[in-house]
């Protein structure tokens, strides 16, 4: 029995009926009828129409959502509707009302403080309320202001010069000249839409009428599952227009980023292999879906048992992730040459250790969103991507169409690292505007991204390192065992990846590696920032501290007696007779090294021993591209008749600034100023190939291709001018001119596209596959680099502190060194968190507050010193660098943790419960 205790002249409130609400938004007068309860989010977005605001969590964790309500910052999507009754709310687009950019936005753009751009509004309000407070504060101040805003890409060190600044006489806009673009610190060309929060992410806009998709998913990690009458909750729920299962894909119900190994169905059939796993979505209207419970959607769930760890699944009854495999291994990597074996008894020293690491979250800003319309026969896809044209041939398996039926369109991502090559929203949002005939969209949840996309790979290594007498290496063993999660993904990438760059930038005369990816019943591991390279170098890196501590070298010497050079051969047995950076990275860091040495023995030796100081270093290598596998991109430029000079550029942005650099490359090539050309970005309809933006290979291999078009667009104007090849070229609306020889382009006959002159061209750089013994040339160049880390340990807390790293690459040119810098610095803070505080635990941490990401109050100082060790592959010398600057922080922190404690936590993260535990069990 229910007793109703409320008085009788009251009756309950519907939150859900519109009410008026009066308020002052970005300085103008405003009413609207509005749910009470709905989230100031929506109201801005939705009903505003100012898509400026992003959401990122709606939890009040990442703070991208940050307006000023009554002059202070709040997160807007923890504001309910019913609070704006009389308040002021300003948003990011107040502050250049008047079109001309605040001076804060002009200091992001001049500083390099925006990279994908999604945190950027954010950021950028609780700036305002900072300076308006404080018009010149301390970079202390500026780090307590965005405390509560969340970066996943910069670093944090250019936003808060960018703040400090922003009072301060800004630095005047470089310009360059024709041949003057590659080496400049240019502002990013795509940089004013970030600072204004104009750029169309996935979630800020879709064709009218569109109707939202939302899925439902698996609770268990291993399930059975049966549904009830759909047609009858589909007939309950007006509103809702159909519900898809894998009966309604018209092609392929499977997909995946290596097509021989694609096994991810986008609908469970027979049963779900992890917790989230997608089994039907249903579609319908907007107002509808937004409030429908899910909970009562019909289905069935029978838990069944679940392997979760590479231990559990390689067990000899364990059950079968896939039944048409024998066994749960997916695939197995092996580098090998010489004989370890019979060489590590003879070494003088001899060290090993074994390692884990746990899955990590990539934690960008945006969650996937998109959406999808269909016109005639075709399809358009509108979302968040890394691979444009892989996203177009899987969806045109899965919609039995040919792949110049699909049509993909990217969208500004906000950040991917590796986990937005993976298909995620995509067959959903297609399959709804396919089968309805109307547009469909969808916003993916933040716990909804977390659980179901792909995460860095768990693993389990141990290593064996011999070196003699006079500390040179002798030979190493090396195991690495990863958990590749339920489905392929990159598995087979990372297990053939790591094999090779799990000795480090060094010479061994001896060496087998060996690596196995392994399926268990967890979210799918992936691509994130390294591919598994991450985690072998904190193995491989902190032995060579022990190694060089056992022969009795300076750590920092040891490496350098070791570290390759042109001419030596890698452990494929590849040699490189140019372009190896490696030396001279850690030539680099020999002054930093010693002055921090001699810093942190003076103040431990001060010290009562609660808090001591410590110096750490560690190098690394990192193949461009793809590993002994075809990488080509592909770019096209043009010339209008009207003098319009137009790139091609297909290679997604996702923050790390290829739209800039590839626009530098391509106008140096071809002689003309980089302001006179025109992006138009990436487009399957419009934009050629230029292959997925992953494995530090867009400046490496797109920029060549870049290079070649400009290159052979030049060489079309001089030979039509008859004009010696060092002639220079002017281009004035229709006329261009080289020397005293002028072509009228209005006087030329367009091509299908528009283009009176016109190139296209390919890279794709020289590899060999590897033999059975791992033995080729894999990549036809590699990123070299050396970071030193200094740190404070709290010894009673267990509490590390970072307080300064040195970073030392060699990118072979420095095409744009801000944007280099800004990699640099947002890659060392991605490597800070895989040391000190990063774990994902399926089914726990599918939050930003429970998953911690390093914030503003985390970041050290960094220094980016960068070597330019040409290569000749490479675009005017040029080099990739984004995977690189995460791969030696993590080692670097943990080898200045042990100098400064003598211990060392070999599993990751140290996070201060297991590095106390630690100093206990050392007493």
């Amino acid at each position: 029995m229910t007793l109703d205790l409320r008085p009788a002249d009251v009756r309950p409130v519907d939150l859900t009926a519109s009410v008026p609400v009066s308020f002052t938004l970005n300085g103008r007068a405003v009413t609207i009828a509005v749910e009470p309860m709905r989230r100031l989010t929506q109201v801005l977005r939705e009903q505003m129409g100012l898509t400026g605001t992003k959401v990122g969590c709606d939890a009040g964790d990442c703070g991208a959502c940050t307006v000023l309500m009554d002059d202070e910052p709040v997160c807007a999507c923890m504001v309910q509707a019913g609070r704006l009754e009389g308040s002021r709310v300003e948003t990011v687009e107040g502050l250049a009302a008047d079109g001309t950019p605040h001076r804060l936005q002009q200091a992001f753009l001049r500083f390099g403080a925006a990279q994908c751009g999604i945190c950027t509004p954010g950021m950028l309000m609780a700036a305002v309320a900072l300076l308006r407070a404080c018009p010149h504060p301390s970079e202390q101040q500026v780090k307590d202001a965005l405390g509560g805003v969340l970066c996943r890409c910069t670093g944090y060190s250019k936003i808060i010069q960018a703040v400090m600044h922003a009072n301060d006489p800004l630095p005047e806009a470089v310009t360059a000249e024709a041949g003057g673009a590659v080496g400049s610190r240019l502002d990013r060309l795509d940089g004013l839409p970030k600072v204004l929060g104009t750029d169309v992410f996935g979630a800020d806009a879709w064709p009218a009428d569109s109707l939202l998709v939302r899925v439902i998913r698996s609770p268990h990690h291993r399930a059975r599952f049966r549904f009830g009458d759909i047609d009858a909750f589909v007939r309950a729920h007006p509103g809702v227009e159909t519900v898809l299962t894998a009966a309604d894909i018209p092609g392929r119900n499977l997909f995946g980023v290596i097509p021989p190994l694609a096994d991810q169905p986008v609908f469970a059939t027979d049963e779900c292999r992890f917790k989230g796993e997608a089994v039907a979505a249903v579609v319908g209207e907007e107002a509808v879906l937004r409030h429908l419970d899910l909970g009562a959607f019909p289905v069935e769930w029978e838990a069944l048992p679940a392997v979760l760890t590479p231990p559990e699944a390689l067990a000899e009854d364990a059950p079968q992730v896939h039944t048409a495999r024998a066994g749960n291994v997916l695939v197995r990597g092996l580098v090998r040459h010489g004989d370890p074996q019979a060489a590590l008894p003879q070494a003088h020293a001899v060290v090993e250790g074994s390692y884990s690491t746990g899955f990590i979250e990539h934690a960008y800003i945006e969650p996937e969103a998109g959406w999808a319309r269909r016109s005639g026969d075709r399809i358009e896809i509108a979302a968040c991507t890394q691979a444009p044209y892989m996203d177009r041939d899987d969806m045109a398996a899965i919609l039995g169409l040919d792949p110049e039926a699909v049509r993909i369109l990217p969208t500004a991502v906000g950040g991917g690292f590796g986990s937005k090559l993976d298909l995620s929203l995509q067959p959903y949002i297609a399959l709804a505007a396919w089968k309805t005939g109307r547009p469909a969209r969808m916003v993916y949840s933040r716990t909804e991204s977390m659980a179901t996309t792909t995460k860095r790979h768990p693993s389990a290594v141990t290593a064996r390192i011999g070196a003699d007498a006079e500390g040179k290496l002798v030979a190493m063993e090396f195991e690495g065992v990863f958990n590749t999660g339920a489905y392929a993904s990159w598995g087979p990438t990372v297990a053939n990846r790591v094999p090779v760059h799990a000795s480090g930038p060094y010479r061994h005369p001896n060496y087998e590696a060996r690596s196995l990816a392994v399926h268990t019943h967890t979210a799918p591991a992936g691509a994130f920032r390294g591919f598994g390279v991450p985690q072998s170098a904190v193995a491989q890196e902190t032995l060579f501290d022990e190694l060089a501590d056992k022969v009795g070298l300076d750590r920092l010497e040891f490496r350098l007696r070791n570290a390759l050079d042109n001419g030596l051969p890698t452990v494929t047995g590849q040699v490189f007779a140019q372009g190896v950076g490696i030396k001279q990275c850690f030539e680099a860091l020999r002054e930093p090294w010693r002055e921090a040495r001699a810093a942190a023995a003076a103040f431990n030796a001060a010290s009562d021993g609660r808090i001591l100081r410590g110096v750490g270093v560690a190098g690394m290598w990192y193949g461009c591209g793809n590993t002994s596998l075809p990488n080509p991109s592909t770019i096209r430029v043009g010339l209008t008749a009207e003098g319009r000079l137009v790139l091609h550029q297909g290679a997604v942005d996702i923050g790390q600034g290829s739209n800039t650099v590839i626009a530098q490359i391509c106008a140096d090539a071809l002689g003309l100023p980089v302001s006179q050309m025109s992006l138009l970005g990436a487009d399957t309809d419009l934009t050629p190939d230029a292959g997925k933006t992953s494995a530090s290979r867009q400046t490496f291999v797109s920029g060549k291709a870049a290079y070649l078009s400009g290159k052979a667009l030049r060489d079309q104007i001089l030979l039509r001018l008859n004009a010696a090849p060092d002639t220079p070229l002017v281009l004035d609306g229709p006329c261009l001119r080289a020397g005293d020889r002028v072509l009228d382009l209005r006087t030329l006959e367009p091509d299908a596209r528009g283009y009176v002159l016109a190139a296209e061209e390919s890279f794709d750089p020289p590899t060999a596959p590897l033999d059975e013994n791992g033995q080729g040339e894999p990549y036809a160049a590699f990123g070299w680099g050396a970071h030193l880390a200094e740190v404070e340990i709290d010894t009673e807390l267990g509490r590390v502190t970072v307080k300064r790293l040195v970073c030392a690459h060699d990118v072979g040119r420095a095409v744009n060194p801000t944007l280099i810098e800004g990699q640099v610095e947002g890659g060392s803070a991605q490597g800070l968190g895989l040391a000190l505080m990063e774990e994902f635990i399926p089914g726990r941490t599918e939050n930003l507050h429970d998953y911690l990401i390093p914030t503003a109050g985390d970041v050290p100082e960094v220094r980016t010193i960068l070597i330019e060790e040409a290569d000749s592959h490479g675009p005017f010398g040029a080099k990739g660098i984004g995977e690189q600057v995460l791969i030696p922080t993590a080692p670097a922190i943990l080898n200045a943790i042990r100098d400064a404690t003598g211990v060392l936590v070999r599993d990751l993260p140290v996070t201060p419960d297991r590095l106390r535990r630690a100093l206990r069990e050392k007493g």
